[in-house]
């Protein structure tokens, strides 16, 4: 069966985990682990997410994450090449690191971010890392050690997560503590890692039977709603890709925004606002209106890993910079509703 898309949103609650290929070792030792969560923490703050949960495993990790301006797929990307190029220089090693593509279930933050949290870091002891509570407690590479104070990680939104249990830090950590514990009698809880609630879930919306999505963690109407909100975002995106998109005003309005001309953006000029705006133009044509690479190289007179290239430069801008992604999402909303 065919992998369905991404699904995200600003916002999203992502339950994500990585396994190494052929289950081997993604982590060999202390340097691999903070190189990693040194990663982590640069894409989740450059990012505007929120960490929960996280645990790192010899083959494999989970992350329990928020999204923020910058998509999913996008900090992914980055952390996973990052750490797997650095990972193989270091054990001296090539080929892939890990297994396939990540996977990632979209979750109802507000019926199970604490049962995902608990879920994450009871990893620990599900692996046989450590035996008992307060094994759990001194293993430094999960969340739950920034929980209960034993390590820091300025990046995970600790405080936020301490803030359903109580006030006052002290008692949030006893009770967080407990609500672990209690976790360990409750077993696996399969349905938190593979998003499968069964086809007789049924939501606070509407009743009858709820059809499930493994890349869904909820009930019925927080379902419906993704799937939903998901169909929408691909109709529009097909719409554009079926226009004859006429590329001179896709320059005009890039140009416009940039303050250049469209014959700066198609020449070589070096120009930083040139540069920017002709990879804008790439990240436009090839993600968002589904242009082919080679019509594009045409255009601006480059090979077609040219303006891949500068399209993952595009996007960095355009997903950094609010204002100029409020105005090419109005722009792309109005092509996409014109004759």
């Amino acid at each position: 069966m065919a992998r369905g898309p991404r699904l995200d949103a600003p916002g999203t609650l992502h339950h994500i985990m990585v396994r190494g290929i052929e289950r081997r070792r993604i982590f060999e030792g202390d340097r691999d682990r903070e190189d990693f969560l040194d990663r982590l923490g640069k894409v989740v703050k450059e990012g505007q997410a929120s960490c929960f949960a996280w645990v790192l495993i010899p083959n494999h990790a989970h992350i329990l994450l928020r999204t923020g301006s910058v998509p999913l797929p996008r900090m992914m990307r980055r952390l996973l090449t990052g750490y797997a190029v650095s990972f193989n220089l270091r054990h001296r090693r090539s080929g892939h690191l890990f297994q396939n593509r990540y996977r990632s279930i979209v979750c109802e933050e507000d019926a199970y971010l604490l049962e995902l949290v608990r879920y994450i870091h009871l990893n620990v002891i599900r692996a046989g890392l450590v035996e008992e509570m307060e094994g759990l407690n001194r293993y430094r590479w999960s969340g739950h050690s920034v929980l209960m104070g034993k390590e820091s990680r300025p990046w995970q939104a600790r405080e936020e997560v301490l803030s359903y249990f109580g006030r006052r830090e002290g008692v949030a950590k006893r009770r967080y503590r407990q609500f672990v514990f209690e976790g360990i009698m409750l077993g696996r809880r399969e349905e938190l890692g593979t998003g499968k609630l069964g086809t007789d879930m049924r939501g606070g919306r509407g009743d009858g039977p709820r059809e499930t999505d493994s890349r869904i963690l909820g009930r019925g109407g927080f379902v419906e709603e993704v799937l939903a909100g998901a169909e929408r975002l691909a109709g529009e995106r097909e719409q554009l890709r079926k226009k004859r998109v006429d590329l001179g005003e896709v320059l005009g309005f890039i140009g416009r925004e940039f303050g250049v001309r469209r014959e700066e953006i198609l020449g070589g000029g070096r120009r930083r606002e040139i540069s920017t705006a002709r990879s804008v133009f790439c990240y436009v044509g090839l993600k968002e209106l589904g242009l082919m690479g080679r019509r594009l190289s045409e255009a601006l007179g480059v090979t077609p890993a040219g303006v891949h290239l500068a399209s993952v430069r595009g996007e960095a801008f355009v997903m950094g910079d609010g204002a100029f992604r409020k105005s090419l999402r109005n722009y792309l909303n109005n092509l996409s509703t014109s004759p």
